[in-house]
């Protein structure tokens, strides 16, 4: 590589774009969780496990070693940052699964919060569900692809896939495409640009199109005709 002194300078620029981008994408992955802990809180104690607060403490305490921790370049640190963010978002995910059984409950029961706390309840629970499987999705199709041969084993079509003419040379999906694929999943409760290929991808758009359909429709509907 020495005796190609141009070509060794490229893929070092290249190394070092490749390494900025992750942590931008990690710098967004983060916000989302930060976000998600802050809307957590603000949920009502009745649709929380246990007290509002010690969850999120319990999913920062997750978040900080993962901020902290710099790129594993061993396979026992990838395999140790890989286990702590599949634990944080499946903590997350079980936490937004039992709020939404709550609600639904109550709601079923006759609850007595107000219709405007309903539907507070009802955005917090959505838009934690959006953030939630843009963060499944980004770990999933993300980091598959970083460590095996994209074009077998992808889990998302983008546009760009598709027409790569209308896309810059050499990209990537980033953590804002796959927040993008989570929010129309969630307004149209089908892909809309974005296809799903693999069995995982397309289970988790299933799941996550049902509870925003549970949400909107049964639980939005329901607070409309409570409203004062």
């Amino acid at each position: 590589m020495r005796k190609f002194p141009f070509l060794y300078r490229a893929l070092r620029l290249e190394r070092q774009v490749l390494h900025a981008l992750r942590l931008q994408e990690r710098g967004e992955a983060t916000l989302a969780v930060l976000v998600i802990l802050g809307l957590q809180i603000g949920l009502r104690e009745k649709l929380t496990l246990g007290l509002s607060w010690w969850l999120p403490a319990l999913e920062l305490a997750l978040l900080v070693p993962l901020i902290a921790l710099p790129d594993a370049r061993t396979h026992q640190g990838a395999r140790i940052r890989l286990s702590l963010c599949l634990t944080l978002i499946g903590i997350i995910t079980l936490s937004n699964f039992y709020s939404v059984g709550q609600l639904v409950y109550g709601l079923l029961t006759g609850g007595k919060a107000s219709g405007a706390r309903l539907m507070l309840d009802a955005l917090t629970i959505w838009t934690t569900n959006v953030l939630l499987f843009a963060l499944w999705y980004w770990e999933l199709d993300a980091r598959s692809l970083s460590r095996r041969d994209a074009k077998v084993h992808r889990d998302f079509l983008f546009p760009q896939h598709a027409s790569p003419e209308y896309a810059p040379p050499n990209w990537r999906a980033s953590f804002l495409d796959y927040l993008f694929v989570a929010f129309t999943n969630a307004t149209a409760f089908s892909p809309t640009d974005t296809l799903p290929l693999s069995a995982r991808a397309k289970l988790l758009m299933m799941v996550q199109a049902a509870i925003s359909l549970v949400t909107v429709a049964l639980v939005a509907a329901r607070a409309v005709n409570v409203l004062p």
